[in-house]
């Protein structure tokens, strides 16, 4: 780079650095993602560096390696939220010295949890510190008011400036910190405005220091773009510990948190809550919350069991077959991959020996989940016959498996977990794979089905 030059070029997706625009970046290979930002200014060598509660660290001047065998871990290195549903997507609670960042839609309820999770905290006798550069005091006052009495030792703190914020923290030396948001903070000696590459680069990277140099867990809230993933370069998710997307509709109660990067437990895992006037309350049954108001007898309804992570979530399959009024035939899939519906009517078509070129058809998973295992493959295709021929499956029959190009019904993962999650629901019946069926113990009070092809699986269901 020129000697005395202020500006530089930062790709906005991975923050890959250069000295002049380029239209593909190198490092992510994205194109027209470069933007010119304030080059910061850098400090010497040795100011800062992760000297933390452990061993490996920059301390008086000398580095010291560890041996495997010389780090101790105990119980107390997590910390509880309270919340049952949040501490199994976070791999049993929240790390000491962990970076964690959460993003999620304006209004969805970021805030809100976060302000639980910090009641919760303090009430463990956990030191909390909350910093928020977008509401006032009062504000989070207000908030705090609706979600119920709020005891111990959590501060709070309107502030944007992150060298104020970091003298506050060494100051404090809280157990636990809130950001929010890290888009609203700034360092003086970076010139961009506060939500540039180089601001939200540079915060996180303070902020990271911060945390496994003292051993406090961090929370930061991110905004997120109109395609859903979180705003500013994307460095920052490779830079935090844990990544969480708060995601649901506005217009529904319930809130869906799901891990998408996590070091220190599965990103399989997701937690359901459900938005009452008090705040967010966590669901720890889903598959009771997503089946109720379901309709009986109603032609095109079934079952199915998804697995996120270690839990079975029984969620309704609906799917609406109509002739069409015009030439080409429409398709709708909601809470489903569109492209895979396409190619389950396509399998129908060729295997099942449907004629549904002249009929539109809509596929939607009730309550706005958004799935997409395989294992709701054969839910699906049921769904789509039992509309077509105007013929209610019984609504205690539970129905998951896989379908290939072929026609066959492939085995899913798990199938005993699910077949007992749809027995202690009270479902009678259980259309599986056979190959599946084959692994499996012996279960009692349900019957088991196994079928091999999509022709044997429709076979049920009268002309």
């Amino acid at each position: 780079m020129a000697k005395g030059k202020t500006t530089a070029f930062f790709c906005k997706e991975c923050g890959f650095e250069s000295a002049k625009w380029l239209g593909q970046c190198p490092g992510c290979r994205e194109w027209n993602s470069f933007v010119e930002e304030p080059v910061a200014k850098s400090e010497p060598s040795g100011k800062r560096g992760i000297s933390s509660t452990g061993s490996g660290g920059v301390t008086g001047g000398k580095i010291k390696p560890s041996r495997l065998s010389e780090i101790q871990l105990d119980e107390q290195d997590r910390m509880k939220t309270g919340y049952e549903e949040l501490d199994r997507v976070l791999g049993g609670g929240v790390v000491r010295g962990s970076l964690v960042l959460v993003g999620g839609d304006p209004g969805i309820g970021k805030s809100t949890l976060l302000l639980q999770v910090c009641r919760n905290l303090a009430f463990a006798e956990k030191k909390v510190l909350y910093i928020s550069g977008e509401e006032s005091l009062k504000q989070i006052k207000l908030r705090a008011n609706r979600i119920g009495e709020v005891k111990g030792d959590l501060l709070f703190l309107c502030e944007t400036n992150l060298d104020l914020i970091e003298a506050a923290i060494q100051e404090e030396q809280p157990d636990v910190v809130i950001i929010d948001s890290i888009q609203t903070m700034f360092r003086e000696e970076i010139s961009s405005a506060p939500g540039s590459v180089s601001q939200v680069r540079e915060s996180t990277n303070l902020l990271m220091q911060i945390a496994k140099g003292k051993g406090i867990a961090i929370f930061i809230v991110g905004h997120v773009t109109k395609e859903g993933v979180v705003a500013g370069p994307r460095v920052l998710e490779h830079m935090v510990d844990t990544v969480l997307y708060f995601e649901g509709e506005r217009s529904a109660s319930y809130r869906i948190i799901r891990g998408v990067k996590n070091r220190f437990g599965s990103t399989n895992e997701i937690g359901v809550f459900e938005m009452i006037e008090s705040g967010l309350a966590e669901v720890k049954n889903p598959s009771e919350f997503m089946l109720s108001g379901r309709p009986e007898d109603a032609s095109g309804a079934v079952v199915a069991c998804s697995m996120e992570g270690t839990r079975p979530i029984m969620i309704e399959v609906q799917a609406l077959i109509t002739p069409t009024a015009f030439g080409m035939p429409r398709r709708t899939a909601a809470g489903t991959d569109y492209n895979r519906v396409n190619l389950l009517m396509a399998v129908l078509e060729k295997r099942g020996h449907y004629d549904l070129s002249h009929f539109d058809a809509y596929v939607n998973i009730t309550g706005g989940l958004r799935m997409n295992e395989p294992a709701l493959d054969l839910a699906i295709l049921m769904a789509i016959v039992s509309s077509m021929k105007d013929r209610a499956i019984d609504s205690k029959t539970i129905i998951f498996g896989e379908v290939g190009l072929s026609g066959e019904v492939r085995a899913v993962s798990m199938a005993q977990q699910r077949v007992n999650e749809a027995k202690k629901l009270g479902f009678h019946t259980c259309i599986l794979p056979r190959i599946s069926l084959d692994k499996m113990g012996a279960v009692n009070g349900i019957k088991l089905i196994g079928v091999d092809n999509v022709r044997e699986a429709i076979a049920g269901i009268s002309n």
